[in-house]
């Protein structure tokens, strides 16, 4: 199976009784001016179903904290305005302190997203990696051999000088979550700015990656800088998308690389 940027997603195990299935229509606040589920929309999707599984699990108040490093999300076909949207979740790898879940987003009408992220269990009071519990553990396998889940980055960030566009990204007040960073959703508000330039990359299926780095806190300077390596151009994203033109847009707060996010059509 491809691993890497250009990996192969797990195919959602159904049926199953610890695939978390749920239902809720998809509203106005979610979707672009042509009635698609935006990318930012299906991230806040993403999280509220892990919330949701977390709280019908029994660990909602045990391991409350969780972060994301990685977000990969596959729009394969677009989930358009009023439909009634079917995520199921369900783990695809876990070590003791991490796991990766799959999210599968069904519109009964058409249209499908498919994502995996990867989460980090996090200790209240040292803000650092913590043990999951061993029935937490034990609840996720059920649904993945891969038990000796690894942290490797997929992305690294592109260099200011080449940068063939850089613009200032505001952080807003509305962009600060619970955390005090800015939410995991707004980094994929950026991604959909760069589609409103390039909407015939939505033309067909397209996978976007975002890799977190650092936080970005209100009052930073946070800056976008866009890389393009047009197919044939380079195998630093691996050899099985050499044949593919990558966008990159790396996230900046001065030098210091806060997240990096890579396109490409499937």
């Amino acid at each position: 199976m491809t691993q890497g940027l250009a990996k192969t997603m797990m195919p959602v195990p159904d049926p199953h009784p610890d695939v978390f299935d749920v239902q809720w229509p998809l509203r106005v606040a979610d979707v672009d001016r042509e009635g698609r589920l935006k990318f930012d929309a299906a991230t806040r999707h993403i999280q509220d179903v892990g919330t949701d599984q977390l709280r019908e699990m029994g660990f909602e108040e045990t391991h409350p904290l969780w972060i994301v490093r990685r977000t990969m999300i596959d729009m394969i076909e677009p989930i358009l305005f009023k439909d009634m949207l079917r995520l199921r979740r369900w783990c695809s790898g876990t070590s003791n302190r991490w796991c990766e879940m799959r999210v599968r987003i069904d519109g009964r009408k058409g249209g499908l997203v498919e994502s995996e992220a990867f989460w980090i269990n996090i200790n209240r009071e040292t803000q650092g990696p913590a043990r999951i519990a061993d029935d937490f553990i034990e609840g996720l396998r059920r649904t993945t051999t891969e038990s000796r889940l690894r942290w490797k980055a997929y992305l690294s960030s592109g260099e200011r000088e080449g940068a063939e566009h850089i613009r200032d990204y505001p952080v807003r007040v509305s962009d600060i979550d619970i955390f005090d960073h800015m939410n995991n959703s707004v980094y994929w508000s950026v991604v959909e700015d760069f589609l409103q330039s390039r909407p015939e990359l939505l033309k067909a299926p397209l996978r976007v990656t975002i890799e977190h780095d650092l936080p970005v806190a209100l009052g930073d300077k946070l800056e976008i800088l866009r890389h393009t390596y047009p197919a044939g151009s380079t195998e630093k994203f691996g050899a099985a998308l050499a044949d593919r033109t990558v966008t990159t847009l790396t996230y900046a707060v001065g030098d210091e690389v806060k997240a990096v996010a890579a396109i490409f059509a499937l």
